[in-house]
């Protein structure tokens, strides 16, 4: 969420200021070598311990959910560890944080071992920070690329590029994946950072990964390469700020190393060290649920926007059909939520059917993007009138060590899922809003299980209990709102936003009088 909150503020800035002079622009002629996800991996020691199960399930694939932030943490290390060929990572944002710099020293492991490593980035975590990128692709078997960068590499130079170039810069890549040989992979909410993870003293994501195996890998790698290989990828090198003499990527890389050693002794990686995830995907006692599945992603052209008549077919459009074929019920969690008319009309289609809606999002309290609550707020009592059922995360999971099946104590909604009618489930990169469903890249799997969705559907509804969110209604004074919730075992009503201050009410009603639903 913070990088969407420092995106989407700067993007509106950009949007409203006239600075149009003396902007720089994009490195021209980059070398782009092409590169693709290689075949014949199935006798890499991945590929053996999972060939036995594959074959045993035709046409499905296999997928673990990773609830915990740490399970999430294990599942890429493991990955990491186990891969002999090549290891593909596609991220929105990538922290040097602990565990930002754990996986880096993991990726660069493995490239001392002879795999390939690519590492696609946004530019969202890209500028500014290319010199330390760039270390790592100093390796020759290593290679990082960017995604729709800005030509200027400093903030001030990013809002004079958006500015200028504000239709494409706009644009995002909000995906999220971890590939290893081709294999098995990881897809869902989370970027890299400790705050994903679990690794933050204070507040932490709740979030939803899948860890998958079987033929939807292969569909990942190919999106993975469509990307890779866009115009839109640009190798870090070509970025001036990224170059540096030999003994300074000597040097990061020592730092990096030197980080693993130190974070040897933490408490984090002890419990780490003492995860079997690994060991039981080798022993093939890792559960999995074996299903027919489909993999939905943008293409890259989607970043396009306005320069190009580029026909492309938006995630929300290719998931819609599947919402609209509901039955009994729809389970979605979306941090940030804007429903928009298109979202109304067919929330309106279900309740029509007879089809039970339930909703959780960030409460105001707990999001981090104000102005995107705004534009959220206005469909509040349009959703209750239908018969939605509407819940709001508390900004923490109630009191102090209470834990949620997603692994963490205090925590902000992150996860991306949606659950339909119990068979079949959602989860990826995308948000219910208008900048996810129009502007950014996204991706996701819909898995056909009513195992897996059941599971799911039961972790989100452990987040629906009133100590841990609002239950919000139209109970409120002359048919305003009402939000109830449980604090220390009794019931606690609220007719205004929870725990939200008039400063932070007011400077949002401002804000949002200048923004754009369309950009939130």
């Amino acid at each position: 969420m913070k990088g969407r909150r420092r995106f989407a503020s700067a993007a509106l800035l950009g949007a409203l200021i006239l600075l149009t002079a003396g902007c720089a622009s994009l490195p021209k002629g980059a070398q782009r070598e092409p590169s693709s996800a290689l075949d014949q991996t199935q006798e890499t020691r991945l590929g053996r311990s999972l060939a036995e199960a594959v074959a045993q399930h035709p046409g499905y694939s296999g997928f673990h959910i990773l609830g915990s932030g740490m399970d999430a943490f294990v599942g890429r290390m493991a990955l990491a560890q186990a891969a002999e060929r090549t290891l593909d990572l596609q991220y929105y944002i990538f922290h040097t944080d602990l565990t930002g710099k754990l996986i880096l020293s993991a990726a660069l492991e493995a490239a001392e071992r002879g795999v390939r490593v690519r590492l696609l980035v946004d530019d969202t975590t890209a500028k500014g920070r290319d010199a330390g990128i760039a270390v790592l692709s100093s390796h020759p078997l290593i290679e990082v690329r960017v995604f729709n960068p800005s030509a200027g590499r400093s903030s001030t130079g990013w809002m004079l590029n958006a500015a200028s170039d504000f239709s494409r810069v706009n644009h995002r890549m909000h995906n999220k994946m971890f590939v290893a040989d081709n294999q098995a992979g990881i897809i869902g909410g989370r970027n890299v950072g400790d705050e994903y993870f679990g690794a933050q003293e204070e507040v932490n994501f709740a979030d939803l990964d899948l860890l998958a195996v079987g033929p939807v890998v292969q569909e990942l790698s190919r999106s993975f390469d469509q990307y890779w290989n866009s115009e839109w990828a640009y190798p870090i090198e070509a970025f001036r700020t990224a170059a540096s003499d030999p003994a300074a990527r000597r040097k990061g890389l020592e730092n990096l190393a030197a980080h693993r050693a130190a974070a040897q002794d933490s408490e984090y990686a002890r419990r780490l060290r003492e995860s079997d995830l690994l060991r039981r995907l080798f022993d093939r006692t890792l559960a999995f649920a074996w299903a027919p599945a489909q993999f939905f992603a943008d293409p890259p052209e989607k970043v396009a926007g306005d320069e190009r008549p580029v026909k492309v077919v938006n995630l929300g459009a290719q998931l819609r059909p599947l919402v609209e074929k509901a039955g009994s019920e729809v389970i979605i969690s979306s941090p940030y939520f804007i429903p928009g008319k298109a979202g109304m009309q067919l929330f309106t289609q279900l309740r029509e059917k007879g089809v039970r809606l339930r909703i959780i999002t960030n409460s105001f309290a707990g999001n981090d993007v104000a102005v995107v609550h705004s534009g959220y707020a206005r469909y509040r009592k349009d959703l209750l009138r239908l018969g939605v059922e509407l819940y709001e995360l508390k900004p923490s999971l109630g009191a102090k060590g209470k834990k949620s099946a997603f692994g963490s104590s205090g925590v902000s909604l992150h996860a991306k899922v949606f659950v339909i009618d119990r068979t079949q489930a959602f989860v990826g990169s995308l948000n219910l809003d208008p900048r996810s469903v129009d502007l950014n890249t996204e991706l996701g799997i819909v898995v056909e299980s009513p195992a897996l969705a059941e599971d799911i559907a039961r972790k989100l509804e452990s987040l629906f209990q009133p100590a841990l969110s609002y239950r919000v209604s139209l109970g409120g004074p002359d048919g305003g709102l009402l939000w109830t919730a449980e604090e220390d075992g009794k019931e606690v009503r609220f007719t205004s936003d929870p725990e939200v201050g008039f400063w932070r009410s007011f400077s949002t009603w401002i804000l949002s009088a200048f923004a754009p639903e369309s950009l939130l």
